[in-house]
């Protein structure tokens, strides 16, 4: 399923403090866009809000196909949005369990259930640890299985905070795979990341939060910025 998703008038404050106001915000299906902005600028705020997760102080955020909602741990949210934290919740059982909790209730036959959760564990190198209890995961583990619980539902839009922050580069890589496959069947992404690496150089447009305000740059003038980063390191 494929949506899109539009913000306006979005304020975020706390108390006499304004985090950020945005005036207009869009995000269209394959859209892949790289948020920028320094630590305590609103990034993982404005993702929460984007994903149903927290209600702005002011604005709305709106989509083309009404949202499924459902009840998480007493808090609303889009079943189609999904919004991948950079320490993952994960639930008290074995790897093979959580991944498998996304899809409990489809419509799919068991045999199937378990080849997609075998996939999933596949793509992100787990296979071999699906019995295995999550709390004796590394924290990187943890990371992968949470991205393979996001790509086993086919999430419309996946919001990814610092995803890579724990990760070496094969484990970087295996989630770049992972992401271009969501994106060819419609997904869009948001990427937060304090370094450029793989994922961010699936992006093709930048979102910049910095100084309360939102603000985006097109791919031809991300591509400028990068020659001109890598001539003056030279």
């Amino acid at each position: 399923m494929t949506i899109s998703l539009s913000a306006r008038n979005l304020s975020m404050r706390f108390k006499e403090r304004t985090l950020f106001h945005v005036p207009e915000l869009s995000l269209g299906p394959r859209d892949v866009v790289y948020l920028k902005g320094d630590n305590g600028v609103g990034k993982t705020t404005l993702l929460k809000i984007l994903a149903g997760l927290l209600s702005p102080t002011q604005g709305e955020v709106f989509c083309t196909k009404p949202s499924l909602i459902k009840r998480l741990f007493g808090i609303k949210t889009r079943t189609d949005v999904i919004y991948l934290h950079q320490s993952p919740y994960l639930f008290d059982g074995s790897v093979y369990q959580n991944v498998a909790y996304g899809i409990k209730y489809s419509t799919k036959s068991k045999l199937q259930k378990r080849n997609d959760v075998i996939t999933a564990l596949r793509m992100v190198g787990l296979e071999t640890l699906a019995g295995e209890h999550v709390s004796l995961l590394s924290g990187g583990e943890k990371q992968r299985v949470a991205m393979a619980r996001a790509w086993i539902l086919s999430p419309a839009i996946l919001l990814m905070d610092e995803p890579s922050a724990s990760l070496d580069k094969e484990s970087i890589d295996r989630l770049v795979v992972m992401c271009q496959d969501l994106i060819q069947r419609g997904s869009s992404l948001v990427i937060t990341s304090h370094q450029p690496n793989a994922l961010t150089e699936l992006c093709k447009k930048q979102w910049w939060l910095k100084e309360q305000r939102l603000f985006e740059k097109p791919l031809l003038q991300l591509i400028q910025e990068n020659d001109y980063a890598i001539s003056n390191a030279n």
